[in-house]
């Protein structure tokens, strides 16, 4: 049975390829079956059904906080895109005041010139003038100056009034700013909450519980894995990546091995979506930062038309994110105290693959 044991996974599993048909890895891709090889299972010991429990507490609160990690992500896109915004506005006020000035000095001018010509009614000028041509010709110009301050009032106006709805603008991006600022810190506050739960949890654990408890992690998703692909969910994948799609895989797989971190983005470190959103970057393609948004905004694809690169969206709350690598496996963030790793497809609960390059 061929085995291929990825550099630098935290668990160090080992994946074997599945007795069901899968997709061939796409050309430029990393070979990666699609269901772990079993791992040895000693005999279970006394206290092996509260360790499966305190896996299944661990694995939840890690979950939430991955939410809220989410959560915190997509607040911070948002009061990014907030106060570009407000400098975007500031600058058309800045520049609006400065063409209020300038049109201000020649309005004034303007007067100062009608000013000296007396203001006498163009009769009188008329009646005064040695020659009628002249005073034809200085009239005319006289109805183009007065047509130039009509509209130069006119423009006056709108720009007061661009300033006004300037002002208003603004007001509103600091109110979403502010809001997002709150949301930030609930989020923030509610995934180091999850994540100081979870980790209390694994701290109360001896050296060989904790050991224990990783290789319970491991028969886990071995049996979530090797579950999905009895369905013969694999039976019809048969994509190939495309060339954007092979860079993106390119990308994330070379970051295996480093430690996911909530709200990174790399280079030394990374979250579920931070790793996917990055590794399209590095491919040329831009995508939205976070899971959800990822999974709102993506092309949807049927999952027997899944290629590598596609992104697995998990959880009914989407709260988590890994890209497809071909063969039944995927590369991920796991959580906190894990790598960026490999694992199978279905080892965790799928609810939609998205194309990045659709």
């Amino acid at each position: 049975m061929a085995i291929l044991t990825a550099p630098g996974l935290a668990t160090g599993m080992a994946y074997a390829a599945p007795a069901v048909p899968v997709a061939p890895a796409a050309p430029g891709t990393p070979a990666a079956p699609g269901a772990p090889a079993a791992p040895a299972t000693p005999a279970p010991g006394p206290g092996a059904t509260s360790l499966e429990q305190v896996r299944k507490d661990i694995e939840e609160l890690y979950r939430q906080a991955g939410a809220a990690t989410d959560a915190y992500n997509q607040a911070e896109a948002e009061a990014k895109a907030q106060s570009d915004k407000i400098v975007e506005i500031a600058n058309q006020i800045v520049a609006g005041q400065e063409r209020i000035a300038t049109l201000k000095s020649r309005a004034g001018a303007a007067a100062r010139a009608q000013y000296r010509s007396g203001g006498l009614p163009p009769s009188a000028k008329l009646a005064l003038s040695d020659d009628p041509n002249q005073f034809l010709d200085g009239a005319n110009r006289l109805r183009q100056g007065e047509k130039a301050a009509s509209d130069m009032l006119t423009e006056l106006d709108r720009t007061q009034n661009d300033l006004k709805r300037y002002a208003q603008d603004a007001s509103a991006q600091w109110t979403l700013l502010e809001a997002n600022r709150i949301k930030q810190e609930n989020a923030k506050k509610q995934t180091e909450e999850k994540i100081k739960a979870a980790e209390e949890l694994e701290n109360k654990l001896e050296a060989e519980e904790k050991a224990r408890l990783i290789q319970l992690e491991q028969e886990a998703q071995y049996r979530a894995q090797t579950a999905w692909l009895s369905t013969g969910a694999m039976k019809d994948v048969k994509g190939s990546a495309s060339e954007a799609g092979k860079r993106a895989v390119q990308y994330a797989t070379a970051q295996m091995g480093k430690p996911y971190v909530w709200g990174a983005e790399g280079p030394a470190a990374f979250d579920c979506s931070g790793l996917t959103s990055q590794a399209w970057l590095a491919a040329g393609r831009p995508i939205p930062r976070t899971s959800q948004e990822q999974l709102r905004l993506l092309p949807k694809v049927a999952l027997k038309d899944m290629r590598p690169g596609d992104l697995i969206i998990y959880f009914d709350d989407a709260s988590h994110v890994g890209m497809y690598v071909g063969d039944g496996a995927m590369v991920h963030a796991p959580r906190p105290g894990r790598n960026v790793t490999m694992a199978g497809a279905g080892s965790m609960p799928i609810k939609a693959v998205v194309r990045p390059d659709a």
